[in-house]
């Protein structure tokens, strides 16, 4: 079995493979506060709730986009397994050409979304990922990485929205059924759910424009589920994209 983990801003996905098998996939905060020896308290615990036979997972890797974190994770995994977890990077094996400025800069994250919709939905793609901040990547016909977007995650716009305004409110992040609404609460989330879903279409045209060919569109992270029904353009949503493309990455360094 594969321990496959994926970490973020906000959350760390953690997940457990066994082939192609999805066995389970669930998420803690990311605390930059905790140590090894906490987080390997919570691993445990994890795996124990889900009783997993530790002594069967046979390897382990490892996504991060917060480098004071990266090797107290890997630490924890050790403490749990006993194996020695692979730090996805730019020195791994991908399949995908990288063609940006600075191949080192490239966030883990985006690598392995990359792989993974390459291998799994072919290439010219462009990945989506909702997480704290929203990418949109491209890996052209040629299988290379050529680069994409960073804009703010639904709830960092949300946030600023609320926190920068003294009279709208908090919200839940539900779908008003018009986009055309006559409550403050509805207004706000007719604005983030259509807006972003508009946001998405938008920029998936000028990309396609911009590379003269059409691409496939794939999306994930926790938030895509909520948006990707309101766009107009055609998006495949796979929320295990991640866990998937660690597992591509994993098979192809082990």
């Amino acid at each position: 079995m594969l321990l496959a983990i994926d970490m973020g801003n906000s959350n760390i996905e953690v997940g457990l493979l066994d082939n192609e098998q999805i066995l389970f996939s669930e998420r803690i905060a990311t605390d930059v506060n905790k140590t090894a020896s906490e987080y390997a308290v919570l691993l445990h615990a994890l795996l124990e709730i889900r009783k997993v036979e530790i002594n069967k997972i046979e390897g382990a890797i490892i996504s991060s986009v917060v480098p004071p974190l990266t090797y107290e994770l890997r630490e924890a995994v050790k403490n749990v397994t006993s194996v020695s977890a692979l730090i996805v990077g730019p020195n791994l094996k991908s399949g995908i050409k990288i063609k940006i400025e600075d191949p080192k800069s490239l966030g883990a994250d985006l690598l392995v979304g990359a792989v993974a919709a390459k291998q799994l939905y072919g290439s010219p793609a462009i990945i989506i990922d909702m997480g704290t901040a929203s990418t949109i990547t491209v890996v052209d016909k040629e299988d290379s990485f050529i680069g994409g977007v960073i804009m703010p995650g639904v709830g960092v716009s949300l946030n600023a929205l609320t926190n920068e305004t003294s009279k709208l409110p908090k919200i839940d992040l539900t779908t008003p059924k018009k986009v055309i609404n006559t409550t403050t609460v509805e207004c706000m989330q007719s604005g983030i759910v259509y807006g972003q879903a508009s946001l998405l279409d938008g920029m998936i045209q000028k990309m396609k424009k911009e590379l003269g060919y059409d691409c496939k569109v794939i999306a994930t992270g926790g938030l895509a589920k909520l948006i990707v029904p309101y766009c107009q353009q055609e998006i495949i949503l796979d929320n295990d994209l991640m866990l998937k493309g660690l597992r591509i990455i994993y098979n192809k360094n082990r």
